[in-house]
């Protein structure tokens, strides 16, 4: 039987950049068979100390390559060169931080039972689960990555990869960086597929421990339902259909920039992008155009080109979806607003643009209301207050993060509590910080990324009852 050709297309200019072979169903079976090997040992052979210091090796390697990485990224999934090296800073500043808070996180000390007595001691250790099977997507590859595999190889598991067939190389990278920084063979390893069956091979192997899948809720779905014959865990990061409310007291200009900014960075492509936006009646009109003086000074553009801040979604199935959306607002009685803009109009030729599109006029008749976008629309709708805008934002059935821009912090920070979302904002957007834990309610995932409880996933605990030998 032929190997799968698997072809990475430029969303710039829909033609091939990257081809890879596929893993056959041999290799497949082979590949969780070497990672509990390697597993076995490298727990059992290593400390925390040691760990660390290879995580830290692999990191400084990653780092030097940080323009090349940076081009890979543009070149195949489409984001702004002016962006791209910023993802894999941010992706080393995170790792380095979750290496830095393993030790207390992981504890191999272990945890003291509070309750003392005489003749005994008991105290609770963490393992590590075993194989950990990582799958994530094209759209942050570096961050999105580093989530998972940090948190799994600190706490002494081996790993298997599957990188979306948009962004192939990066576990390539990840791979060759780990290599040369001292980690033992078969720790991690990758393979690259485009077919679910052979995917769900590997969750359905009794020698895969755990499951991390980030990417969209039907994928998710199909992950949980391929691994519901086992006792398993399957960790979901999945889509966001993520809220904005705009208060009456805010200056219109700078949340203007800032929402704006927070729904078309990457083109929109985002889980936790704003994709709809709620603004108090009183101040509707004026944050409106406010919009647009900020979507006039945009530039839509070839992704190479450093002055670009828009670039092509990442197919043309993408794009149609996209507008689809838009056709399906203006229909049921929305007005697209976007501004003139030159470069909105004449966008390079062959690749998937789609404008930075204002819609107001929304309302939850509408599919971009009510289903993930991920793509550059801002819809915006008008409310009467607080308590509509609460109930407007809950509406949806997400809950990755959701904000709230006002003056009044205190009164936003009340206000958030009432919002259902993994993850809340005041007067910011867009930004999964690494001390807080990256979880998603509703149907936008199971299971906590980042942050000390981002560790969880990856060990197991073992209580400790031992009493003393009779005399």
């Amino acid at each position: 039987m032929s190997l799968e050709t698997i072809t990475t297309i430029s969303p710039a200019t829909n033609e091939p950049v990257v081809t890879r072979t596929g893993v056959s169903s041999e290799d497949l079976r082979q590949i969780p068979e070497t990672a509990q090997a390697a597993f076995r040992s490298f727990s059992q052979s290593t400390t925390l100390q040691q760990r660390q210091k290879i995580v830290e090796r692999a990191l400084d390697i990653l780092e030097k390559k940080q323009d090349q990485l940076a081009r890979e990224i543009t070149e195949q999934m489409g984001r702004p060169i002016a962006y791209t090296g910023v993802e894999v800073a941010t992706a080393i500043k995170r790792s380095r931080y979750l290496t830095r808070i393993s030790t207390s996180v992981l504890g191999e000390e272990g945890i003291v039972s509070g309750e003392e007595e005489k003749g005994f001691r008991r105290y609770i250790k963490r393992s590590p689960v075993g194989v950990a099977l990582i799958i994530f997507p094209w759209n942050y590859p570096y961050l999105t990555l580093v989530n998972s595999l940090i948190p799994a190889i600190l706490a002494g598991n081996a790993v298997i990869l599957k990188p979306s067939p948009q962004t192939p190389t990066i576990v390539e990278q990840f791979a060759s960086a780990f290599a040369e920084a001292g980690l033992p063979e078969n720790v991690l390893q990758f393979f690259h597929s485009g077919s679910f069956t052979l995917i769900e091979t590997l969750v359905r192997s009794p020698l895969v421990n755990h499951i991390c899948f980030t990417g969209s809720e039907a994928g998710g779905l199909a992950m949980q339902k391929a691994a519901a014959d086992r006792i398993v865990n399957v960790g979901l990061e999945l889509g966001g259909k993520d809220p904005a409310y705009v208060r009456e007291d805010v200056d219109l200009a700078w949340a203007a920039e800032e929402v704006v900014d927070g729904a078309i960075f990457n083109s929109g492509q985002s889980c936790c992008a704003i994709e709809r936006v709620y603004v108090h009646e009183k101040v509707y009109d004026g944050f409106v155009a406010e919009v647009k003086k900020v979507l006039s000074n945009y530039r839509v553009g070839e992704p190479s080109d450093p002055k670009t801040q828009i670039g092509p979604v990442v197919s043309k199935r993408a794009r149609e979806a996209i507008l689809a959306q838009i056709e399906d607002a203006v229909k049921k009685g929305a007005k697209n607003e976007t501004p003139a803009n030159e470069t909105f109009e004449n966008f390079p030729p062959n690749g998937n643009y789609v404008k930075p599109t204002l819609l107001t006029g929304a309302n939850h008749d509408m599919v971009v209301m009510k289903e993930e976008t991920f793509g550059p629309i801002i819809p915006v709708m008008k409310v009467s207050g607080d308590d509509e805008a609460v109930k407007l934002m809950n509406d949806s059935d997400f809950g990755l993060t959701a904000s709230v821009w006002s003056k009044d912090v205190a009164a936003a920070e009340k206000l958030v509590e009432r919002v259902e979302a993994g993850t809340v904002f005041v007067n910011r957007s867009d930004f999964p910080s690494p001390d807080l834990a990256w979880t998603g309610w509703k149907n936008s995932g199971r299971g906590v990324t980042l942050s000390r409880f981002g560790f969880e996933q990856f060990v197991k605990l073992k209580s400790h009852h031992i009493k003393d030998y009779p005399k």
